[in-house]
């Protein structure tokens, strides 16, 4: 029986620089997630590769959200087939470095650098 294979274009590079992509071939399996063939590139072919995840339950954490041929979705949550996909970060939000952007509220933002809960006030 021959391997069937998912083809992903991922978009890479950090602030400024003009966008580039690389191309990964991962082995395909039934239900397999964009987030399970991510994390399979970073462990077999690319460690550079930088994505965001913090998976406790399925689409509860909200840190894999990403852009897959031009729609917002959760990486967790998005399953593969063979057909290839375009997989880039969210372009409503400041890019840090390849699919990782800086996703935490402004509010939440200001309490981790004052140190303390700010008032909705």
């Amino acid at each position: 029986m021959t391997e069937r294979s998912a083809h992903l274009r991922i978009q890479r590079g950090g602030p400024g620089d003009a966008p580039a992509h690389d191309d990964f071939e991962v082995p395909y399996r039934n239900g397999m997630s964009v987030l399970d063939a991510l994390i399979w590139i970073r462990a077999n072919r690319d460690s550079s590769l930088a994505f965001r995840y913090s998976c406790t339950n399925a689409n509860t954490c909200k840190e894999c959200m990403i852009r897959v041929d031009d729609k917002t979705v959760y990486a967790c949550t998005k399953r593969l087939d063979t057909t290839p996909v375009s997989v880039g970060p969210l372009t409503n939000k400041r890019l840090l470095r390849d699919l990782v952007t800086d996703v935490v509220p402004p509010r939440e933002k200001l309490s981790l650098l004052l140190g303390k809960p700010v008032s909705e006030e």
